[in-house]
């Protein structure tokens, strides 16, 4: 896999909001009818598109749906990897993926948040694995429920994990798992980088 580091300075979530501000003009929509479209509120989304938040993978995933956008789309101006594949490439197998520590990963930042890609892509494979590092600071995100299922297994350091409006306190070694369709958020509220291996379904990217 390819590098695809975020390279527009250290401003990252305001990358992520310049985009969807002009992806939605793009498509004719107002806050309003992204917030609609995407279950998101208007007040994060305006302050997404602001710089002042950063937004999940998740809920991007619910934005780009909405604006009928790839998510990788809202970290660079480059078509999506694999877009548009050259028809002598041979198709990737449907059922199994094997991804070296040797291979360069892919990463992408939104504020706060930077998350590295764990497996190769494969059409018919379901989860998304992701090594997520939170830098402390930053807003928090609203809490909000999304299709599919979610776990989170915390690395190093502390993430304080709201399921359902109930705050959950998760340390090195604790794990989360839940219907996505709870409303549920993770924020980073101590001095120190955390790291969590989280995997979602469906897939983001």
């Amino acid at each position: 896999m390819s590098e695809h580091r975020n390279a527009e300075g250290p401003d990252h979530h305001g990358a992520v909001g310049a985009r969807m501000r002009r992806f939605r003009k793009e498509r004719g929509l107002t806050l309003r009818g992204l917030a609609t479209h995407s279950g998101l509120s208007i007040g994060f989304l305006s302050q997404v598109e602001r710089g002042i938040s950063s937004i999940g993978l998740t809920a991007l995933n619910s934005v780009a749906a909405a604006l009928d956008r790839s998510v990788a789309e809202f970290f660079s101006d480059e078509p999506a990897e694999g877009a548009e594949r050259p028809a002598t490439v041979s198709p990737l197998p449907s059922h199994f993926t094997l991804t070296r520590s040797a291979t360069a990963a892919t990463e992408y930042m939104s504020g706060q948040q930077t998350y590295r890609m764990l497996s190769a892509r494969g059409p018919n494979l379901v989860l998304e694995p992701l090594l997520v590092r939170i830098a402390p600071g930053g807003r928090r995100e609203d809490a909000y429920g999304h299709a599919g299922e979610e776990f989170a297994f915390v690395l190093e350091g502390e993430l304080l994990y709201e399921v359902d409006g109930v705050e959950h306190r998760l340390y090195p070694g604790d794990s989360v798992h839940l219907r996505s369709t709870v409303p549920h958020s993770m924020f980073n509220d101590t001095d120190r980088v955390t790291t969590v291996v989280s995997v979602v379904t469906p897939r983001l990217f």
